[in-house]
């Protein structure tokens, strides 16, 4: 049996899972993972800083120029972004589209820490790097492309279409993470497939989960928000695990029988 084929049929035949109990674990789990979880939210801005200095370094130095002379010249803004030469622009998007990978790569690598540290094992701040390489990059580049375009349809089809994909795509990093030897496609086709057997369960702690971290985070004076963003993760993480589960999980159980 392929891999693609037992992990769906391991959805067909899932359980059915307790909204309470999956968000109880959740807040479990995250006395486990937050300090990974904080470390993942300023290792993906570190990696998007270089893109946002190119981009608003000029506009601010235009603001300060203007502030220091008392004058206000909105035409000095239009010069600007006149002045950016098609190639630039073309730079823009592309260097934009390969840190997005490497920040999806890097979602991956916490991912799979996550899960380690959900069986007590040991790990390393080198782990977020584990996807960081050419073997893998190309396939969480197709993959991007892929949410790309399934978002950009659905939000052409009257937007709601996006309220549905957003449950099975929070699915795709996760489905990559945990089977990195899956095609596009297979991953695709597993995150749909889990997506659409737990959805309303799903839609229901992406929210609840959201709204948590924002409340906690702001109410931590702001900064807190970059401890609790990775708790939406966990909710997720549990539904696959509690549904799919991980393949070393059955080669030891395999052993047993």
């Amino acid at each position: 049996m392929t891999s693609l084929n037992r992990i769906l049929e391991r959805i067909q035949t899932a359980p059915s899972l307790d909204f309470g109990n999956i968000f109880s674990d959740s807040i479990d789990l995250f006395k486990k993972t937050w300090i990974q979880g904080f470390l993942l939210q300023i290792f993906s801005m570190i990696i998007m800083l270089p893109l946002i200095l190119i981009i608003y370094v000029p506009l601010i130095g235009i603001m300060i120029a203007q502030a220091e002379s008392g004058e206000y010249n909105p035409d000095a803004y239009n010069a600007v972004f006149a002045g950016f030469s098609v190639l630039f622009i073309i730079l823009i998007v592309v260097g934009a589209l390969v840190l997005s990978v490497v920040t999806i790569a890097l979602q991956a690598g916490f991912f799979r820490i996550m899960k380690r540290l959900d069986h007590d094992e040991d790990v390393l701040t080198s782990d977020f790097f584990h996807f960081i390489k050419g073997k893998y990059l190309g396939k969480l580049f197709v993959l991007m492309l892929a949410s790309v375009f399934i978002s950009t349809l659905a939000t052409l089809l009257c937007f709601l279409p996006l309220i549905y994909v957003m449950v099975p795509m929070s699915f795709f990093t996760m489905f990559f993470a945990y089977n990195p030897d899956l095609t596009v496609g297979d991953i695709v086709k597993g995150s749909f497939a889990l997506g659409n057997k737990k959805w309303w369960l799903v839609f229901g702690l992406l929210i609840v989960s959201s709204l948590l971290a924002q409340i906690v985070g702001t109410l931590l004076c702001g900064i807190g928000v970059f401890f609790t963003a990775a708790f939406v993760y966990h909710p997720t993480y549990l539904v696959y695990k509690n549904v799919v589960g991980f393949k070393d999980e059955e080669t030891v159980n395999h052993i047993v029988e």
